[in-house]
Parts: structure tokens; C-alpha cells; sequence
């Protein structure tokens, strides 16, 4: 069963004022929508038109926020941070998301350790994982939820102290996080793959090269089967998560332009219809879903697109092979994170797939700050790993910067003079308070 996008409309505009007000202001009849050709004549609601425009009571059923439970706020990245009230049932929908991972990782049968390292607290990463996994353990997953929330040495103490007692352990967190617990905690002798250790992301698109850097860092045997990201965010919750269809079918795409029209390699997740209704409109990802907040084609600022499963699960697969018949939606991320230099956008990603080389990956955490100040150069702040130096070593980050930008950014390679595409690198130790503090989200661009 699918989402009927055209119903939960109805109801959006009948029980909730802003809605309403929204449509009437754009001499929008409810009662002229019964197709989903209709549907998609729909304006789409934003942040700036809808979220900053409504009180928020005005944004839920009957204006009230009676019969919401907890609270969400954004990360801010675009902006100030967006409140998102929550009610049981939406954390719920998500759970199904985790279920969904934590069974292909086993966690029915196996006895798991789920460490929570996303922030704690308001922000939706923790609170929200933390609530999913302990739904998982009620319905009879073997899971032991920890909450050490982002901080290195609190994670290192719960896996010290537990991981032993269990089958597996499963880290999640933002990809370049769980990359510096890797890292710190193979420094200090944490036995990883003893742990037959597990990963799930969210927040970042990341590249294959990446998922494997980290998997053999971690002594993880099958990145394919073994780590997954997922597609979420403060606004709905989770949207999609990877399956080990869906990765696999990414680690064998060799040109995205072909499949996505985009040279870069955008995250390919598989979403549920039951609960969400996805669209792509000018190469913007615009969704549908029920909540709190009812969200009616919604434009979250992501770029991306859908596809049905027929598209690309692979023909004659076995079960396993063939994974769940659901589709897909790709996302890469937001434009606005991107930098310009004359005229060309730099997306994060570009620059990320850079510093994977592996003469970098040593001494170099894989964060950074992009920045084009006024003097039109371009900046790039990367972050040492710790008890590493950065000093003589600038211009091997310049070069392998504007090499790969070079070949994988055609508008770099063709608008940027060729004396301004090496980018004036300056380095900071891990968590520098001005360019990588801790406890945030990162932010890429400036």
C-alpha cells in the first residue's frame, strides 16, 4: 500500500490553518485537486514561505500542538534552527527504517550493541536514533542501546566496557565522526574487528573509496552488508536508508552522469511509499509526508531525483541479491552548501573526494571549510588528525585538490583561470573552535 499524497492533501487543508491560509493566499480550491496531475499543479511549501511565514501551532492539526511528545530542532546549516515537534507514531514510521537495517545486519538473531554517536539533546540526530533502537529492543531485536552521545572517549569507554559481551557492535553517527572513533580508538588498542563491528551514517554523502577507507580501518570484511546510510532529516524524520542493493548498485555505477545526470556520485537510498511520497521538480527532491507537522510538497533544498525499483534492480538476481521492491531516490546534497568561483560551483563532495588520496588519508581527518573571501581566491581549511603536522605539506593538498576538481568539475575546469585553481590551503588540529567545533553538525562551506 502507498501513501495516497491526494488524501492526506485534503486533510492538510481542513484541518490545519497555516495550510489552509497558504492555498487561499495563492487561490489554491482544495475541491479542484483529484488527480495527481493536480497534485503536482500544487505549489510547493518551503522554509521561507511556510515554516518562517506560520507559527508553529499553526502548522499542526487544529492549530494546537496538543498530542506532541518531544521536540526536534534542525541542525541550522542553512540557517537558524527550524523547531520540529514530535508524536510516538513518527518516530515509529522511522523505526521501520532501522528495522529494516539492523536486520539485514542480524540483530534479530544476534546480540548487538548500538552506540549512539550522534549528538545528544535537541538536536534530531540522537534523541530520535536512540528512541528508534530502543523501539527495535521492545519488539524483540537484541539490542543494548548506549548513548555516549559525540564524545570520543565516553564512546571508547562503552565499547571497552561491553563490546565484549556482545555478537556485534554498531556504531552510529555522522560519516567523519565515526571515522575519527575509528581512528582514535585503534590509537589507544581497541580491537575493532574482534567487535565485528557494524556502521550507519546520516548527515553526508560520502564515496565508495571513502566506505572502504574507513571499513578497513574498522576490520570490517563486507562494506557492502556491513554499513549503511540512511537518508533523514530534522524536518520529517527518516526519509530512506541504504539496503545492500542499493550499494551495491552504486559501487558498480562507473559514470553517474549516465544514471543521474551528475558527474558526481549522489546518495542512492531505497524509501518506503507506505509513508512517504516523493517527486522531483527542476532537479529538487519535493516530498509528502504525515506528521506533526504535515508536510504537503515539501521542498527540503535537496537536490536529487526517483526511480523505480524496475530501474535498477539488477534482472535474475537471487533473493538476497534482489533486495526489497521499493524505490529508490538519490540525493546530493544541497547547492547552497556549495562555494562559486567564477561561476563554477564547488560541491563539497569535489573536494572530499580529493582528500581520500592515499598519501592524505594518513594525517588528514577528511573535514574541511571551503570559503571564497573577497579577494576571490579559493580557500580551503582541512583538519589534521590528531598528533599530525600540516606545516610543507600545503601544496600536496593544493595540488591533489585542483587535479581531481580539474577532472570531475567540468565548470571548474572550464571558468576558473587555470593561476586561481589551486587553492590556498591553510590546516587547523581536530576540533578547532572556528572551523571544526565539536557537537555540531559540520558545515563544509562558508
Amino acid at each position: 500500500m502507498s501513501l495516497d499524497p491526494i488524501a492526506l492533501f485534503r486533510d492538510v487543508a481542513t484541518t490545519v490553518p497555516a495550510y489552509r491560509h497558504f492555498l487561499a493566499e495563492r487561490d489554491v480550491d482544495p475541491a479542484g485537486v483529484v488527480s495527481r496531475a493536480d497534485f503536482r499543479t500544487l505549489p510547493t511549501i518551503t522554509k521561507e514561505n511556510y515554516l518562517r511565514a506560520y507559527p508553529l501551532p499553526d502548522r499542526c492539526r487544529g492549530g494546537s500542538l496538543d498530542g506532541c511528545d518531544t521536540v526536534a530542532l534542525s541542525s541550522g546549516s542553512s540557517g537558524l534552527p527550524t523547531v520540529w515537534p514530535r508524536r510516538l507514531e513518527d518516530e515509529l514510521a522511522a523505526t521501520a527504517r532501522f528495522a529494516q537495517i539492523f536486520r539485514n545486519f542480524g540483530a534479530e538473531e544476534r546480540s548487538t550493541l548500538a552506540v549512539i554517536c550522534f549528538p545528544l539533546g535537541n538536536w534530531v540526530g540522537g534523541m530520535f536514533t536512540a528512541a528508534a533502537c530502543r523501539h527495535l529492543a521492545a519488539r524483540g531485536f537484541r539490542i543494548l542501546v548506549a548513548t555516549p552521545g559525540n564524545v570520543v572517549d565516553e564512546i571508547l569507554r562503552v565499547v571497552s566496557a561491553l563490546g565484549e559481551f556482545y555478537e556485534q557492535t554498531v556504531l552510529l553517527g555522522y560519516p567523519p565522526f565515526v571515522r575519527n572513533v575509528i581512528d582514535a580508538g585503534a590509537a589507544r588498542g581497541v580491537d575493532w574487528p574482534a567487535r565485528r563491528l557494524k556502521l550507519v551514517f546520516a548527515g553526508e554523502v560520502f564515496s565508495e573509496r571513502w566506505r572502504d577507507l574507513v571499513c578497513d580501518r574498522a576490520g570490517i570484511d563486507d562494506p557492502v552488508t556491513d554499513t549503511a546510510a540512511m537518508y533523514g532529516t530534522a524536518d520529517a524524520g527518516v526519509l530512506g536508508n541504504e539496503t545492500p542493493l542499493s550499494v551495491r548498485v552504486r559501487r558498480r555505477i562507473d559514470d553517474p552522469a549516465t544514471v543521474f545526470g551528475d558527474a558526481r556520485l549522489p546518495t542512492l537510498v531505497q524509501y518506503d511509499p507506505a509513508h512517504r511520497y516523493f517527486e522531483s521538480e527542476g532537479g529538487a527532491l519535493v516530498f509528502t509526508a504525515d506528521g506533526a507537522v504535515p508536510l504537503v510538497r515539501y521542498d527540503i533544498g535537496d537536490d536529487g531525483g526517483v526511480l523505480p525499483y524496475a530501474d535498477l534492480a539488477p534482472e535474475g538476481a537471487e533473493p538476497e541479491e534482489a533486495g526489497p521492491e521499493q524505490p529508490f531516490v538519490y540525493v546530493f546534497g544541497r547547492t547552497l552548501f556549495a562555494v562559486s568561483l567564477y561561476g563554477a560551483n564547488v560541491f563539497p563532495e569535489n573536494v572530499a573526494e580529493a582528500l581520500e588520496a592515499p598519501d592524505l588519508v594518513g594525517w588528514t581527518t577528511g573535514r574541511f571549510v571551503m570559503r571564497v573571501p573577497e579577494n576571490g581566491r579559493f580557500d580551503v581549511t582541512v583538519e589534521l588528525a590528531p598528533g599530525h603536522q600540516g606545516e610543507g605539506r600545503e601544496a600536496r593538498v593544493a595540488d591533489a585538490i585542483r587535479s581531481h576538481l580539474v577532472a570531475v568539475n567540468s565548470e571548474f575546469a572550464h571558468y576558473v583561470p587555470e593561476d586561481r585553481q589551486h587553492p590556498e590551503v591553510r590546516f587547523r588540529p581536530v576540533g578547532d573552535p572556528d572551523n571544526f567545533p565539536v557537537g555540531v553538525k559540520h558545515r563544509y562551506s562558508r
